[in-house]
């Protein structure tokens, strides 16, 4: 089916990769499980498809200062560059994968930032390491690659505290032979954080599959989603004055909807002013309120990865197996 669809698209990619469309193909649907979700996703609003062809899109991030979305291309160990005025390009390559020869099926960066300094911070697979480079600057520094002196599994995703600290996880999807990998030298899947110090902290490692993870608005609460099909959930996590975690609770499980077999697994999320979850998982992103309540979700047909603002901050923009996509919401992100 995946290759149905590459060809279906080929004409749509080669016609103008780097030049603006007035319009775009749409795709999916909005599925409304509450009322109350009229109030962040207008009943009109359409899943635009931006670009197609890719392996597995991952970690948009949208640049404020540069008004581009970047966004990585994991078994192409690449940083892909979207805007509406140049269209499509390459950013950077490798984007995760520096060493010779192959690294596994997916080598390069999954989650991006753009950090309080202006660089782009990455989660980086086959170089297991976070890393920080200068938007307008190839050159790279590793912000760590190890805990206690053993090696990183595959950071995943990461965010940044206000206080300058970056938590990120460290799941084993990026490893050749995944958490059967020889080369493991940590025994579990943890959430870790960076301090303003560089010292690396382990936070928890209670989680089986650790990936995508957002701050509350007020930083109270750390999210974090769980890809782990026997028990596909997002945790809560209080974030302690120190900057730990306290014990976490689970905010919503999603494992009936894998079971029903709604594709994509609880993955990358992002959180709007109001507090409510933006969550990629079965079935699409799932809309969540701040106390579990599932609203509704923007079904992309796919198995779907992240997604993060762009724009002027009410522009979700989605990364869906092979498809970069957006659509307008009623909602604006954190940040903005």
């Amino acid at each position: 089916m995946k290759i149905n669809k590459l060809l279906a698209w080929a004409l749509f990619i080669c016609a103008s990769p780097v030049v603006a469309q007035s319009s775009y193909p749409t795709i999916g649907k909005i599925v409304r499980n509450d009322p109350q979700l009229d109030e962040l996703v207008a009943p009109d609003a359409k899943i635009e498809v931006l670009a197609s062809g890719f392996t597995w899109a991952e970690g948009p991030v949208w640049s404020k200062q540069g008004g581009y979305l970047l966004f990585s291309d994991v078994p192409q160990n690449t940083v892909f560059k979207w805007s509406t005025k140049e269209g499509l390009s390459t950013f950077l390559k490798p984007s995760g994968f520096t060493g010779a020869g192959t690294y596994g099926d997916e080598p390069g960066s999954n989650g991006l930032i753009i950090d309080r300094q202006g660089r782009l911070v990455s989660a980086e697979h086959g170089d297991r390491r976070i890393s920080a480079m200068p938007l307008t600057d190839a050159g790279k520094r590793t912000l760590a690659d190890n805990f206690q002196g053993k090696r990183f599994n595959s950071p995943n995703d990461v965010v940044q505290h206000s206080s300058g600290a970056y938590y990120f996880t460290d799941p084993p999807y990026g490893m050749p032979k995944k958490q059967n990998d020889p080369t493991r030298e940590i025994d579990w899947f943890g959430v870790y954080r960076i301090g303003k110090d560089g010292a690396v902290s382990l936070l928890t490692k209670e989680m089986t599959r650790p990936n995508g993870l957002a701050f509350s608005p007020d930083e109270k609460i750390l999210y974090v989603a769980q890809s782990d099909p026997d028990r596909a959930i997002v945790m809560a996590f209080p974030v302690n004055s120190d900057g730990s975690l306290a014990q976490g609770k689970v905010l919503f499980d999603a494992t009936s909807m894998v079971k029903q077999g709604l594709p994509g697994l609880p993955d990358g999320l992002k959180v709007d002013a109001k507090g409510n979850l933006w969550c990629t998982g079965p079935g699409g992103v799932l809309i969540i309120t701040p106390g579990g309540k599932l609203l509704g979700r923007i079904e992309t047909g796919e198995a779907t990865a992240n997604c993060n603002w762009g724009d002027d901050g009410s522009t979700l923009y989605i990364t869906a197996d092979m498809y970069l996509c957006r659509i307008r919401t009623k909602a604006k992100g954190t940040g903005w």
